[in-house]
């Protein structure tokens, strides 16, 4: 029968301050480890910005994207060395995060096809930053393009966030992708003004701008019968930079067409109706014949 030992405090105590020490430089070890590895992902993160701000060739779609990943990369080189160095086998680690990650990508399908749709958006480029582009209902100048989301700034200079699959599986109008862009603007002429004058006095009107482009040419085609005029469209190719400013003038320019319409003899009509009465029809307010008793 074997007697079990007691333990001499006066051989603990020293085992304990030793663990102590040992531990509380490793504590102190990692938080320093931490701060410096933050430190140096900020600073390598304003340098890769910097860097790629010097390539001209790199596409600025991709540049936050390269960015916060190099950032992230070395967060978690700095949380692995933290891990080490408690002991921490990281590759029994690496194995418990790739099944804790299966689980939480199982739970966050949503998110993760933020995340897919993000990097296809990033691969197919239907758009760039600095594009205007509508897409999922929304649109605007496009500012970031996330992970997880894409950044817009819309016409009323708001902030508008939209997941990246949403805008993916949706229709997606980039205004700023064409070289050129066509005008659409229509005027209403009287039935009875010569259709030829007022398609040679809007046409006078477009070719006097010199932003309309000469190739294609401006037409002036018949666009509608309408109830109470004929439609003429003002149609014109100008360049994509200067759309929306043309655009402005042509409608400000409602005023300089009628001037021109006025002096060659055209009106631009309003709307109206002929309403005819039938002599041997009683009028709404003719008395009825009383029924006989």
């Amino acid at each position: 029968m074997t007697v079990p030992q007691t333990l001499d405090p006066r051989s603990v105590w020293p085992a304990l301050q030793l663990l102590i020490v040992n531990e509380g430089i490793n504590f102190l070890a990692a938080i320093l480890i931490l701060i410096v590895g933050w430190l140096i992902a900020g600073w390598v993160e304003k340098l890769t910005q910097r860097a790629l701000n010097r390539v001209p060739r790199l596409d600025t779609t991709l540049k936050p994207l390269l960015v916060k990943t190099v950032r992230y990369g070395i967060l978690v080189v700095t949380l692995l060395a933290v891990l080490e160095r408690f002991g921490v086998q990281t590759t029994s680690l690496i194995a418990l995060l790739g099944a804790a990650g299966l689980a939480l990508g199982l739970a966050l399908q949503g998110t993760l096809s933020d995340v897919a749709a993000g990097v296809m958006l990033l691969i197919l480029r239907p758009f760039h930053i600095g594009d205007s582009i509508d897409a999922g209902g929304s649109g605007g100048t496009v500012q970031e393009i996330g992970l997880f989301a894409t950044y817009l700034t819309n016409a009323d200079g708001m902030f508008v966030s939209m997941p990246n699959s949403k805008i993916f599986t949706s229709v997606i109008t980039n205004y700023s992708r064409a070289a050129t862009r066509r005008i659409n603007f229509t005027v209403g002429i009287d039935y009875a003004d010569d259709i030829g004058k007022a398609q040679s006095v809007a046409l006078n009107l477009m070719t006097g701008d010199p932003r309309v482009l000469k190739n294609p040419p401006p037409t002036v085609p018949v666009g509608e019968l309408g109830a109470s005029s004929v439609n003429l469209i003002l149609r014109c190719w100008v360049a994509n930079a200067d759309y929306w400013n043309t655009l402005c003038d042509l409608q400000k320019g409602v005023k300089l067409v009628k001037l021109a319409f006025d002096a060659a003899g055209i009106s631009i009509p309003f709307p109206q109706q002929i309403v005819g009465f039938r002599a041997d029809s009683p009028g709404p307010f003719a008395e009825r014949e009383k029924p006989q008793s």
